[in-house]
């Protein structure tokens, strides 16, 4: 598989905003040959759907501007109809892993949590307003989700430690993402 066509799939499942650096030692390979190769990838995205969004540092597969006819109309959709169970879990995930003594929690640890790539589902929430995206103080490589004032409002709570039964799930939440860095240090 050319190098191109690698950065491409591995942009699609990250669904975020990757590291140029992190693509070189994911791939192992230099970070001249990602440039190259995403100047490739990038001449190969014209007149397709999708384009290559990058910045000095970072990069991400998005759609092309020629798109946002009829994917306006598909965000509206989405933002008008009902949460599903998968979405509505998620959320609950990011509102009970951010009370008072918490600092938010990342795509990895949701993904945990639920056993499952949440990144549709985040990028979802974040269209719809109900939660932020932020870069990690503690690792500029990762983001923090939050929930936003307006979720708070839409669920009727001034404080997040409000929601129901808020120390028990958060007790159960803590139990998780403990197991997993057991885990992941054994």
């Amino acid at each position: 598989m050319e190098l191109d066509a690698k950065i491409e799939a591995l942009l699609f499942f990250k669904g975020e905003p990757v590291a140029i650096k992190k693509i070189a030692e994911i791939l192992e390979v230099s970070i001249e040959e990602v440039v190259a190769s995403l100047d490739t990838l990038s001449t190969k995205k014209e007149g397709t759907g999708l384009t290559i969004i990058k910045t000095e540092n970072e990069v991400t597969l998005g759609t092309n501007k020629e798109a946002s006819i009829f994917l306006e109309k598909l965000r509206k959709d989405e933002i008008t109809k009902e949460l599903s169970k998968a979405t509505l879990e998620t959320l609950s995930i990011i509102l009970y892993k951010n009370g008072p003594d918490k600092n938010g929690v990342t795509r990895n640890e949701i993904d945990y949590i639920r056993g499952v790539n949440s990144s549709f589902i985040l990028r979802n929430l974040l269209i719809r307003g109900l939660i932020d995206k932020k870069v990690d103080a503690t690792d500029s490589r990762r983001f923090i989700y939050t929930p936003t004032i307006d979720l708070l409002l839409f669920m009727g709570v001034s404080d997040i430690t409000m929601l129901p039964k808020y120390k028990e799930v958060v007790e159960e939440l803590e139990k998780a993402i403990t197991n997993q860095e057991n885990n992941i240090n054994e």
